[in-house]
């Protein structure tokens, strides 16, 4: 979608830049602006220069600072690879934790049964044991009066 610009050929190029006006101005008015033009660019490309050496020094320290930035990565990747390993190392342990816990917890299952029939067996004996301290509680209370 961009403008084609036509090709045109060096030679045409050169005799547009050329200076026509030799013929209004004098030779030492030419040489002048000619001069100038000269010191113009000089001092454009002394300009360039030092903008393109400060853009070297600032390529330098970018340089600088993606290879640090690329150290950090690596070592942060390090760190990331120990990570899953020690994760991987604890999800192995939980494992053989389940396979240990297991047993431990039907033994408890076990004693929670003969605690719970224990109770059972002692609730009967407790309501004797409540009722007999009861009736000697009114007996000795039936005597006292």
């Amino acid at each position: 979608m961009g403008i084609s610009v036509p090709e045109v050929p060096a030679t045409a190029i050169m005799s547009g830049m050329a200076d026509k006006s030799a013929g209004s101005r004098a030779p030492r008015q030419r040489i002048r602006t000619l001069a100038q033009a000269a010191l113009n660019a000089d001092v454009t490309v002394e300009q360039l220069e030092d903008v393109l050496d400060g853009l070297g020094g600032t390529i330098t320290d970018l340089d600088d600072s993606l290879s640090n930035l690329n150290n950090a990565i690596a070592r942060l990747n390090d760190g990331l690879d120990h990570f899953e390993a020690t994760l991987h190392r604890i999800d192995d342990l939980m494992g053989r934790l389940v396979t240990l816990v297991a047993p431990v917890e039907a033994i408890v299952e076990r004693i929670d049964y003969m605690v719970g029939i224990g109770e059972t067996v002692m609730s009967p004996l407790s309501v004797t044991e409540h009722a007999i301290r009861s009736a000697f509680s009114a007996l000795r209370n039936r005597g006292s009066r």
